[in-house]
């Protein structure tokens, strides 16, 4: 899966990206499992996760939907150019990053691999849209609220924004129609006590709740 526009198309589609921080490897595959179950597109595990980089080849290997074209795989809390050519050489479909690192974004691009650095201000947000990014992911977005969308794409109409830090259920709806092409949620979704008990059901019904809730505030 090489095209930016075709993983760009796949991880709207749901229009929730859960930020996993894995525990562990052996709850990894059952975790991505549930998500997807709830309809959720795109899975963005985190650099900081205990062997973050084994994990893609495992998920890909045994979660047919990411070779389907049904789901894509990215990693997040990348930093640098050397974490982002290990994970797309591990299998990442797309690069998040919780900062503007300009070399990082200019390697993905020259990689042709989607990237969403992490930026706050209108001028740290365009500089990020400028360099390359698919998609400039605010953070952290409960700084500002859903209302900064708005005002940020008013004068800005063609950049593509993803909340991402503060996000859940109570302002999803409102991030969304202020203009966010999907949204970044992490512990709100992806909660370690429903992880440790295995308990994957409400993990895929709390998923499904997201999900409906995107495509409702987008009028679908």
């Amino acid at each position: 899966m090489t095209d930016i526009q075709t993983i760009l198309n796949i991880l709207q589609r749901g229009g929730v990206v859960p930020v996993v921080r894995l525990p562990s490897l052996e709850q990894a595959v059952p975790l991505v499992r549930a998500l997807l179950a709830g309809g959720i597109t795109a899975i963005e595990p985190t650099m900081t996760s205990p062997g973050a980089l084994d994990v893609l080849p495992r998920l890909l290997a045994e979660i047919p939907a990411f070779g389907a074209g049904e789901a894509v795989l990215g990693m997040g809390s990348v930093t640098n150019p050397e974490q982002a050519a290990a994970a797309i050489d591990a299998g990442a479909h797309f690069i998040v990053a919780p900062v503007l690192d300009l070399p990082t974004v200019a390697y993905c691009v020259a990689r042709g691999v989607p990237v969403m650095p992490g930026a706050l201000t209108p001028s740290e947000i365009q500089t990020a849209w400028t360099a390359g990014a698919s998609v400039v992911k605010v953070f952290p977005a409960r700084v500002f609220g859903p209302g900064y969308f708005k005002d940020v794409l008013a004068p800005l109409p063609h950049l593509r924004l993803m909340p991402t830090g503060g996000v859940d259920l109570s302002n999803v709806a409102d991030f969304v129609k202020a203009g966010a092409v999907a949204v970044g949620v992490g512990s709100a979704l992806v909660d370690k006590k429903l992880i440790d008990a295995g308990d994957w059901a409400e993990i895929t019904r709390r998923s499904a709740e997201y999900v409906q809730t995107v495509h409702k505030a987008r009028g679908k």
